[in-house]
């Protein structure tokens, strides 16, 4: 199968080409110059750039792939979660590109592909599901953290979910506060990578909690309530490192921790991870130091399909049609509150 997919959920707009489990193109066109002098994602101004960039991008897909319209076997597009206006603008696309070429159409959640991204790898990408076992897998994204059972392929149940502030939520929050620039998770990840995570005590929320769940909005307040108290923080460059390592330990360490609790409870012998907040070096080091510590596999989505971007989603829509999942009607509308089901 030759199949096309679109993800526009956010701020990237992304094309992807895959053929029986390869990824032949995956083209993402990055926002953040646009929305770093608002300090965040501006959703009318995102769904204008979709527009703008979808197209070009589309071409520029195919032609990597050395693909044509015509050879296309299916198209996928991102239904949700994500913002309203962004995904209207890939999902419409995609319905429309699938009537024209009369073919099948399926409608993707973001985060399901972000749950088997990890199975994807090597160069060029591909898909290694024969080496798929049942596994704990977390979801730690800039608006969701979120822990998963997956039992088989396209099997699984949510354990856990964020109840106020996501991971990536609290990253930016945090560096906001300091006076980082946008995006901020990555800056805190390079300025706590040089300072020392013991400088100061952070809370971590939920930790003790015997349940999935997790908080950061309480971690997110304390750092305003520190800064408040201590404003010579932000003028000594050591102290800042210092700070954004001790916040990025206390964020990591409920992250690791949850996870390989729920690990142990289910007895798995596999641990995976995908989303933004993967890329970040402390968080990588600490959850494979544990998985080691623990005999447990680990598995982290390449870097390259850990943000937004087309090749998770086209994988997933070809593994769906291979495994007989339905098509998604040309008529249905977008999902943007869209569960992992």
């Amino acid at each position: 199968m030759t199949l096309l997919a679109i993800e526009t959920s956010c701020d990237e707009t992304s094309v992807a080409v895959a053929r029986d489990g390869r990824v032949l193109s995956n083209l993402v066109s990055s926002q953040v110059k646009l929305h770093a002098e608002y300090g965040g994602v501006v959703p009318e101004l995102a769904a204008r750039e979709h527009l703008r960039n979808l197209m070009p991008v589309t071409e520029e897909a195919l032609a990597a792939a050395g693909v044509r319209t015509s050879d296309l076997d299916a198209i996928a597009a991102t239904q949700g979660p994500g913002l309203p206006n962004a995904l209207l603008v890939g999902l419409k696309a995609g319905q429309a590109m699938a009537f024209a070429l009369r073919k099948p159409f399926l409608g993707i959640n973001h985060h399901e592909a972000h749950l088997y991204s990890p199975w994807i790898g090597g160069e060029p990408l591909a898909a290694d599901f024969a080496a798929f076992e049942p596994n704990v897998s977390l979801i730690v994204s800039g608006g969701h953290t979120m822990l998963v059972h997956v039992e088989g392929e396209l099997k699984h149940r949510v354990l856990g979910s964020t109840i106020d502030d996501a991971a990536g939520e609290c990253f930016d929050k945090v560096a906001k506060l300091i006076g980082l620039p946008y995006p901020g998770g990555p800056e805190v990840d390079r300025l706590g990578g040089e300072g020392n995570a013991r400088a100061f005590d952070f809370p971590r929320p939920l930790l003790r909690d015997s349940g999935d769940d997790f908080s950061f909005s309480g971690l997110k307040t304390s750092v305003r309530y520190f800064l408040r108290d201590h404003p010579e923080v932000l003028e000594d460059g050591r102290k800042v490192r210092d700070l954004c390592a001790s916040v990025q330990a206390a964020i990591v360490d409920v992250l690791v921790t949850k996870t390989m609790r729920a690990a142990r409870r289910l007895g798995v012998s596999c641990v995976t991870a995908s989303g933004g907040v993967t890329c970040n070096r402390a968080f990588r080091k600490e959850l494979a130091a544990a998985c080691g510590k623990a005999g447990l596999k680990l598995r982290l989505a390449e870097r390259s399909l850990c943000t937004d971007n087309a090749g998770m989603i086209a994988i997933l829509a070809e593994r769906k049609f291979a495994a007989g999942v339905e098509g998604t009607s040309l008529d249905a509308e977008i999902r943007p509150g869209w569960a992992v089901e």
